[in-house]
């Protein structure tokens, strides 16, 4: 078997997966290998530092507390949602095709 270990891991939307005892302890093995290795890692999140900070459950306690321990530099991104202006791109375009 082999095991690739990654320089850099960049996980995108922390906080959006499953809300199961799988997914959970899934992440937490990635952060927490990643924290043992001492291995840089990038984490996005709409997740605010509150929710960081105070989360739901013990589960994601352990998790966001390695996560908030392995990214010292935070970086809040303010601004326009891509996804929504493509969104409405496509309606306007919908809308044009199917009303002439």
């Amino acid at each position: 078997m082999t095991v690739w270990i990654y320089k850099l891991l960049i996980l995108d939307d922390l906080g959006v997966e499953r809300d199961s005892a799988y997914a959970a302890e899934q992440i937490f093995n990635v952060i927490d290998a990643r924290a043992s290795s001492k291995l840089p890692v990038v984490v996005t999140t709409n997740l605010t530092m509150e929710e960081l900070e105070h989360p739901a459950s013990m589960q994601y306690a352990r998790i966001y507390d390695r996560v908030l321990e392995m990214c010292p530099v935070r970086l809040k991104l303010i601004g326009t949602s891509r996804r929504r202006g493509n969104a409405e791109a496509r309606k306007q375009l919908a809308q044009r095709i199917l009303l002439g």
